[in-house]
């Protein structure tokens, strides 16, 4: 008989198995590159250099190794010069020249009346038709992977924006005029607020004014109590505002990436109060804020500590009642993991399932999967392994960065060039109440969801055993918005192909934020939906917008009333807040206590 490589040591020492100093040794050794790369990130923003040469060195070997890409290159530089000089030339005659291109849909950096005089429209064509080239650069090189391009793409566009004539008092029209109009006030008032936001992020302080947005009194303020409490999770049960409710009660999972209240803004855009007064009995969990001794908190401890032990607290303030699960971005995500384990073991705890802005297939999930490649997820899990957890500065930073003319330099203009300091709203004040990411679960989401893309290829494990989307027959609600950069629209599109059941797909405008927080009576709001039933032909995301008919108004009403089918018709009493019987008595007051912690 053969002997197992466990099986223990002869008196010499098993090869098979190293000694415990060998091992300390080799773990001594990896410490010595994991902090190598962690002092690194210090100096790099945390973005890898390595990741960084790779896909330069990809795109310009490539580049310099095609000779007709050149060519393509040096006659579309010559057409845009010819172009821009024909612009010139117009402009010499004709004070309001047509221009020769025209800036992408959302770029408003030279919207401004002031931009279409010269010599300030002939500096925004310049600045537009370059733009324009570097990403015929950038793009369709022979031979360069596709990750590379857009990592090569996103640095040169990060460089151009520097160097766009709005970001210039010199060259800005608009800042120039202002200047004329204050004596040179603008600029005096602009230092001082730059000084005053310099001092409060080095002081680790909120921004200007977003004290007045107290949680539990201007936000998170729908009343209620917190039912239930472990290490990871607070459950808040909501006061109900109607004499019936619902049979069915509703469980919120919000992302632990930021602080749950997203859904309990203030009173007038709150989804939570709005659930509450159609009649819902509404349970919300609200994730604890980790520091480094939860570095070792798992994907699956979210899963058993969050979304199950929230389902086993309200089954024993609501008993035998099926419950409606809404999960929002990474609390999508998770919920769909606890959905699928749920649906193999043939466990039927769930009335509906709800997706807000969240991914089940990360094939193509946007501008984030910048960040991500085996070297910058190394460069990462080494900042991690380091602290304990993600610290919340290093993710504002990356989300800054893809939407950097509407995030950095238009505030640059605006308050520090303008002098007009950009007013404070609840939205704002809840960007700034960041969260932190403990370091195993975040390695592990990484790694098996974005990197390897677990999930959608049903490689996902949960105690063991294959975590099948396609196992959930339970009816699905899903939320994408048009304008997201977190979870695009065509990527949350993707669960059409993920699942059986019946699918009510919804893209509303807005980004990610703010197309959820889309409450009824918000101008300029709009929708497009389509229900996908079992056996129906899956339509691609191009053939379902085409199909989908854009309605006006928000998307909160067709889910209350898509909730409302799938419930019980008889309306009953609302059930007591909580249940001390059966563990679950009322520990203190919404908002509650893990929603404060900085």
């Amino acid at each position: 008989m053969h002997s197992s490589p466990r099986s223990g040591l002869t008196a010499k020492g098993s090869a098979q198995q190293p000694c415990r100093e060998e091992t300390l040794g080799e773990e001594a050794f990896a410490a010595i590159d994991r902090l190598r790369e962690a002092a690194s990130a210090k100096f790099t923003g945390g973005f890898s250099p390595t990741a960084l040469a790779l896909a330069y060195l990809d795109w310009a070997i490539h580049l310099a190794s095609a000779p007709g890409k050149q060519l393509e290159l040096a006659s579309k530089a010559a057409r845009k010069a010819a172009r821009l000089g024909g612009h010139a030339m117009a402009g010499a005659f004709q004070e309001d020249a047509d221009p020769c291109i025209r800036p992408l849909p959302g770029d408003r950096r030279f919207a401004a009346p002031e931009w279409s005089r010269q010599p300030f429209s002939l500096m925004a064509q310049a600045f537009l038709l370059n733009q324009q080239w570097w990403h015929n650069v950038t793009h369709e090189v022979p031979g360069v992977e596709r990750h590379h391009e857009e990592v090569v793409s996103f640095v040169a566009r990060q460089i151009l924006d520097v160097f766009s004539p709005s970001n210039n008092p010199l060259t800005n029209p608009e800042v120039i005029e202002r200047a004329r109009a204050t004596g040179g006030a603008n600029f005096i008032e602009g230092w001082r607020t730059w000084a005053e936001d310099w001092q409060r992020q080095l002081a680790g302080q909120p921004p200007v004014d977003a004290e007045r947005f107290v949680v539990g009194r201007d936000v998170a303020a729908t009343p209620g109590k917190v039912v239930f409490r472990n290490h990871l999770i607070e459950l808040i049960q909501y006061a109900p505002t109607t004499p019936t409710v619902h049979a069915e009660p509703i469980l919120i999972v919000p992302a632990w990436i930021m602080k749950y209240y997203i859904l309990d803004l203030s009173p007038e855009n709150s989804l939570v109060r709005y659930l509450v007064g159609e009649g819902y009995t509404v349970f919300c969990i609200s994730w604890r804020n980790p520091d480094a001794d939860d570095r070792d908190l798992s994907l699956e401890d979210y899963r058993r500590s969050g979304v199950l032990a929230a389902l086993d607290a309200i089954a024993a303030i609501v008993p035998g009642a099926k419950v409606h699960a809404a999960g929002y971005c990474l609390g999508g995500t998770l919920l769909a993991i606890a959905a699928a384990a749920m649906a193999r073991d043939r466990e039927e705890r769930l009335a509906s399932l709800t997706f807000l802005a969240a991914q089940t297939d990360f094939s193509e999930p946007g501008e984030l999967a910048l960040f991500i490649d085996p070297s910058e997820l190394r460069f990462l899990d080494s900042m991690m392994w380091n602290r304990g957890y993600l610290s919340s500065d290093q993710m504002a930073a990356a989300f800054q960065l893809l939407r950097s003319n509407d995030l950095i330099w238009s505030r640059l203009v605006h308050d520090y060039m303008m002098g007009e300091r950009s007013p404070m709203f609840d939205l704002m004040a809840w960007n700034a109440d960041s969260t932190r990411m403990p370091y195993r679960m975040h390695a592990e989401y990484l790694r098996s969801l974005y990197l390897d893309n677990d999930l959608a290829s049903g490689r996902f494990m949960v105690e063991g055993r294959p975590a099948a989307l396609q196992n959930i027959r339970t009816p699905i609600f899903g939320v994408a918005t048009e304008a997201d950069h977190v979870a695009p629209w065509r990527s949350v599109h993707k669960l059409h192909l993920l699942t059986d059941g019946d699918l009510t797909f919804v893209l509303t405008s807005g980004g990610h934020n703010a197309g959820i927080v889309s409450e009824p009576g918000h101008a300029g709001r709009h929708y497009r939906s389509l229900l996908k039933r079992h056996g129906d032909v899956c339509l691609g995301p191009d053939e379902w917008l085409a199909a989908a008919p854009v309605r006006e108004g928000s998307w909160w009403p067709v889910w209350a009333e898509w909730l409302s089918g799938l419930s019980s018709p008889e309306r009953v009493a609302p059930p007591a807040m909580g249940n001390a019987a059966r563990g679950c008595e009322p520990l203190c007051d919404a908002p509650g206590t893990y929603v404060l912690q900085r």
